[in-house]
């Protein structure tokens, strides 16, 4: 989902609206925090604002997901309260991507369940401007999918890549994820519909 230096995939569209999945009983809130390498998963909190201000810097990211571009204060812990209400929504499972030792909140990272009930999640990861290039995207989308096939009814993860996106593309790739094809005008973008690859990995 991002720019070409940044590593992003784009969420799904239950991140922006009610989706066919609610009514769909939820998996519970991981009782231990996924991890993987030097990154962790956990629940948002306040404190993490920071991570709302430096997303909302990013060009890109405010026009595919609910963050509005260089939020306030007020907004930023808007967003991040929004996030902790996903799986009560029935949306799925938003989760900060934080440091495994110092907590500190890298990125986000998404499991939408909207097709829960067909066997299939998708996923979505962004990483602040101000730690990309580190692997955070690549550890974060390892634990998310760790976490993903330890839900029962899950057989398959789809994530939708801009065809620009390569580094967003070698990250779905490190974690198992191969092209399926090219959907031309897929996704709305800033009131413009836009190409996306579909990448799926299969339990």
């Amino acid at each position: 989902m991002f720019h070409a230096s940044g590593i992003v995939a784009r969420p799904s569209e239950a991140d922006n609206e009610i989706i066919d999945g609610v009514g769909t009983e939820m998996p519970p809130w991981p009782t231990v925090a996924p991890s993987y390498g030097a990154v962790v998963l956990r629940k948002y909190a306040d404190s993490d604002v920071d991570l709302a201000y430096e997303l909302g810097e990013d060009p890109y990211i405010p026009l595919i997901g609910t963050l509005v571009a260089h939020p306030t204060e007020e907004q930023g812990l808007t967003w991040i309260r929004d996030q902790r209400q996903r799986l009560a929504q029935g949306k799925g499972f938003s989760f900060a991507v934080a440091d495994a030792q110092t907590g500190r909140a890298l990125g986000a990272a998404g499991l939408w369940l909207h097709d829960l009930a067909v066997g299939r999640a998708t996923v979505g990861y962004a990483v602040s401007p101000k730690h990309r290039g580190k692997g955070v995207a690549s550890q974060a989308l390892r634990a998310l999918v760790a976490f993903a096939w330890a839900i029962p009814r899950l057989d398959r993860i789809e994530a939708y890549i801009e065809p620009w996106n390569r580094g967003s593309v070698r990250v779905a790739e490190s974690a198992g994820f191969r092209l399926e094809r090219l959907m031309p005008e897929s996704r709305e973008v800033d009131g413009v519909l836009t190409d996306m690859l579909l990448y799926s990995l299969k339990r």
